[in-house]
């Protein structure tokens, strides 16, 4: 059945305009005012509420095996819960095991999306280099639509990448025309004051902080911004969590260099007095890498989105629950990292953005799917409401509030970082490949509806690059 969402006021990321939007076969058909109601369509009246692009998330851990054991949310639930907050299309990560197949990961991972309830896409992780993840990463680019490459500069001793890979594969996606994206923390520093903090016998959940100081990020990023610039390469870093990552980037962007960072709704809106709760499992529930910084980072990160330094929005959404956080009971560095909040972004950075001011209805448009879908190469097919494009749309209601909670929550996970924060704009209906699927706080979610997405190559930044490159050496 057809969609017609009539009288509300759309939001893309350069203007607020009133107009009805029709849907068909999962495009979006018409959009304008007054448009004619066709037969066996079903009617949604917008009036009141904003008309917005579905927002895209850049970066979740799905279904992830991790540290001995698996996230509570697998494609399905995760996907879902996705939906009842507004966000239509995720792009997740596939990660081999030192000295696995690229391609065989990828499939596996494949598989296990296949019951996912939005469209997805992936990113894929460089753990190791020899000449078969040279051969793979083309595949996967010219086969499967894959156009990013991770690289986990931490976690020493299982899938960091050295500084060797890290200029082995900038070098290859580049001439794949991908986006090579880094997960910034210097790997043999942390493990360094890791091991020291054990040693004074600093245990628990308040020692991760300090095992991973703002410079061991800082220092990272500063080292893949070289690295990329040495290369000529685009770079895309994640989680960006603290000034010291925000001032690499924004000194790069002011030379020129085409580096773009990623923030999560958690590090904009959680500071780092969580890790001293008395309770372990509260403190432990917010473990995650890099952790959640002081006010002061905050500021700076709210800054650097105002400021356009940092471009998207995610969640690492990564759900473990009480008991598999608890094999870290005696060890911290055995807590399994990871938060929730895919289904929370959208709500939050509204709630926090949109409602001090810090972003217009548009720039929260910008920051939470269409810079996204320009980064990597899907717009206007996402990222937009206009003819042609997939029609992925929540309708939002700036008016009405919500209390967030684990025991109300769609996911599968048992622990809110945002728990028994009320925000005030949350979504009210969610429309995905033209099907509405949450309505009025129903979750009507069906599994395998969502579509794998491939990403082309070469996006028009690539021909940028080159041209750069033409012109220093006619220079």
């Amino acid at each position: 059945m057809s969609i017609l969402i009539r009288g509300g006021v759309v939001v893309n990321a350069d203007r607020e305009f009133r107009a009805d939007v029709l849907c068909d076969n999962g495009k979006i058909i018409a959009v304008g005012e007054h448009l004619p109601t066709p037969l066996d369509v079903e009617v949604i009246e917008a009036d009141g509420l904003y008309v917005m692009p579905g927002g895209i998330d850049p970066h979740t851990h799905m279904q992830l095996p991790f540290m001995g054991t698996v996230t509570q949310d697998d494609f399905f639930s995760g996907t879902a819960a996705g939906l009842a907050g507004g966000t239509t299309s995720i792009i997740d990560f596939v990660i081999p095991n030192p000295q696995q197949s690229l391609m065989e990961a990828f499939h596996t991972w494949r598989g296990w999306a296949e019951k996912s309830a939005s469209d997805y896409s992936f990113h894929v992780a460089v753990t190791w280099w020899d000449d078969s993840v040279h051969a793979d990463m083309g595949k996967l680019v010219n086969e499967h639509g894959v156009n990013s490459f991770k690289h986990f500069m931490a976690y020493k001793n299982a899938i960091m990448a050295d500084d060797e890979i890290l200029v082995k594969s900038f070098r290859r996606a580049l001439e794949l025309g991908a986006m090579p994206t880094v997960h910034a923390e210097n790997g043999e520093l942390v493990y360094l004051l890791q091991q020291e903090l054990l040693k004074k016998g600093q245990t628990g959940p308040d020692a991760h902080p300090l095992s991973r100081p703002p410079i061991v990020e800082g220092e990272a990023a500063q080292r893949a911004i070289a690295i990329a610039n040495v290369l000529n390469t685009p770079l895309y870093i994640v989680h960006v969590s603290c000034r010291e990552s925000l001032d690499a980037i924004t000194r790069a962007r002011a030379s020129g260099q085409r580096v773009f960072g990623e923030v999560l709704a958690g590090h904009l809106t959680i500071d780092d007095s969580v890790y001293q709760h008395p309770d372990f499992a509260h403190a432990a529930g917010h473990v995650m890498s890099p952790p959640f910084r002081s006010s002061s980072h905050q500021q700076a990160l709210w800054q650097g989105l105002q400021g356009g330094n940092l471009h998207t929005t995610a969640t690492d959404h990564c759900t473990f629950c009480a008991e598999q956080k608890a094999a870290g009971k005696n060890d911290f560095t055995k807590i399994p990292n990871g938060c929730g909040g895919i289904e929370e972004r959208m709500m939050v950075l509204w709630d926090a953005g949109v409602n001090t001011g810090r972003l217009t209805p548009s720039e929260f448009v910008k920051v939470t799917s269409t810079n996204c879908a320009q980064i990597f190469n899907i717009y206007p097919r996402k990222g937009v409401i206009a003819v042609g494009a997939d029609a992925d749309i929540v309708l939002w209601d700036a008016h009405a509030s919500k209390t967030l909670s684990a025991k109300t929550q769609f996911s599968k996970g048992d622990f809110n970082v945002f728990e028994g924060r009320t925000v005030k704009g949350i979504p009210t209906y969610t429309i995905s490949n033209g099907k509405l699927v949450y309505k009025l706080g129903q979750l009507m979610a069906q599994t395998a509806a969502g579509n794998y997405v491939k990403r082309p190559p070469f996006s028009a930044m690539f021909g940028a690059l080159n041209k750069m490159r033409e012109s220093e050496k006619q220079a």
